[in-house]
């Protein structure tokens, strides 16, 4: 298997030429691998693994791979790979892998920490507890919230939501996004996209890590674990091994 590339020493030290030169390199490699017959799991992880990109657009659509230059968003450059080789991945495989958001089951995760190299890896373990966690953990209090004010027989409401923020990061949620985008020096007059969206749950999960104790923060971390796999299990009756 050859070396992955280092994303970590690209987005540090490549210049917008260099890295635009190397990312048709990535798509070869996926196009020739599967003209030769690979899997196409295979195919795609060693395409990313070589992959140098941290954003582009591609057929008028903007594609933010690595939030933040922390957290790898794998399953988007996966998307964008798929649609470069169409009809080489089946329906059923595609959206199996992009709809359900697991490692193929054709590779364990040594081989997949190896194909995307330690620097992606370790983006994309930033990704799975920054992004996919806090979500799960995000949606678990909200349900707590909502369930003790059902109890008390009070109407459901959208504050129920400002109030699961509120518990998890010290403030509600409008507060929070309003100094997100400041931070990040967003257009707060736009509406924000996926990705932003992505980023801004990454934000609150470091927020949220340097906020709380040590305890707290391994409690929070065991809910969500539990609340996301209650959800994979509910979409497809087995869980990914993490």
């Amino acid at each position: 298997m050859n070396q992955p590339q280092d994303w970590s020493q690209v987005v540090a030290s490549a210049d917008e030429s260099s890295i635009t030169h190397r990312v048709p390199e990535a798509l070869l490699h996926l196009r020739t691998a599967l003209a030769a017959g690979a899997p196409w799991q295979r195919a795609i992880l060693e395409a990313m693994g070589r992959w140098t990109m941290p954003e582009e657009t591609f057929d008028g659509r903007k594609y933010r791979y690595l939030l933040q230059g922390e957290a790898f968003d794998w399953l988007l450059l996966a998307e964008r790979l798929c649609a470069d080789v169409d009809g080489a991945v089946s329906m059923e495989e595609k959206e199996k892998l992009l709809f359900d958001g697991q490692i193929p089951d054709s590779v364990d995760e040594d081989q997949f920490r190896d194909y995307l190299g330690p620097s992606k890896y370790r983006a994309y373990m930033n990704f799975r507890y920054g992004v996919d966690l806090e979500e799960a953990l995000q949606l678990a209090t909200e349900e707590e919230v909502r369930k003790r004010h059902m109890s008390r027989s009070y109407p459901d409401t959208e504050e129920l939501t400002e109030e699961a923020y509120n518990r998890l990061y010290g403030k509600p949620r409008t507060e929070l996004l309003k100094t997100f985008q400041k931070e990040t020096k967003k257009d707060r007059r736009r509406s924000l996209s996926l990705s932003d969206i992505k980023e801004f749950t990454y934000w609150l999960h470091k927020r949220r890590i340097n906020l709380w104790d040590p305890a707290r923060v391994a409690s929070d971390t065991r809910k969500a674990i539990r609340r996301l796999e209650h959800l994979q299990q509910s979409r497809n009756g087995h869980l990914p091994v993490h």
